[in-house]
């Protein structure tokens, strides 16, 4: 709808098209799926915003699975998976292994792209740098049983207190998301045990211990504030259930 879409869309919808690449149900929908994405992959290093770049390695992720002999495409993941290493090390401290100097939205889709690409590219670092921020967000958000999402009204700065409202459904689709591809990667079943739990933040088992799902409608609540479930249903938060 946007005149100039967002760098999230742009990134959002490389992810769907590489999905497609690599799971194409038929030839005509992997075809049509090559065109937009290698007339998209120009403007692929023009991307600022960290979380539209891990959107978009994902995306590449699935393509090269699909096409693992596409060399240059291995290269350009290799390259943004570094980028986000550079911005992991530039803002990392003893006890702050971080990304950036705080936690937003969408956060799980960090560690996420480097899962990915580690599963592609078998490089030692970028696994690390993967599991180390993975863990890291584990010990924020996933504690006393339950999934608490760092919430968008201040988020959580660094050395200052994490926001507790405006929890979205996009960052519990994340950790789900996050934990099935470590799982993937490791094989260790205790990831399996940590998705089941973010995927229940859905349906009451949060702060607020109040269901998001509203198996009447089979939409998903927008989220929490500090007066309760913000009862909008929104298409991201219904995608993201």
């Amino acid at each position: 709808m946007d005149e100039v879409g967002s760098e999230d869309c742009f990134g959002r919808t490389i992810w769907a098209l590489g999905y497609l690449l690599g799971n194409a149900p038929n030839d005509a929908y992997y075809q049509t799926g090559k065109l937009i994405f290698f007339d998209a992959a120009p403007n692929f290093e023009k991307l600022k915003s960290i979380r539209s770049i891990a959107n978009m390695m994902i995306g590449i992720s699935y393509y090269l699975r699909s096409n693992p002999s596409d060399d240059g495409m291995t290269e350009r993941l290799r390259n943004f998976a570094l980028g986000l290493i550079k911005n992991y090390e530039d803002n990392k401290t003893h006890d702050w292994k971080w990304f950036e100097p705080l936690l937003a939205y969408d956060n799980g889709i960090l560690p996420l792209a480097l899962l990915h690409a580690a599963q592609i590219l078998n490089d030692d670092k970028i696994t690390e740098v993967a599991m180390s921020t993975m863990n890291f967000l584990t010990n924020v958000t996933l504690k006393d049983g339950y999934l608490s999402i760092v919430g968008n009204k201040e988020w959580y700065k660094k050395d200052g207190e994490r926001s507790m409202f405006a929890q979205q459904p996009i960052d519990a689709m994340a950790m789900v998301l996050m934990y099935h591809q470590a799982f993937h990667l490791t094989k260790d079943k205790e990831y399996l045990n940590k998705l089941y739990t973010s995927f229940m933040w859905f349906l009451g088992e949060n702060d607020l211990r109040m269901s998001l799902y509203d198996f009447e409608t089979k939409g998903c609540c927008d989220g929490f504030e500090n007066y309760g479930v913000n009862r909008n249903q929104g298409a991201e938060s219904s995608l993201a259930y």
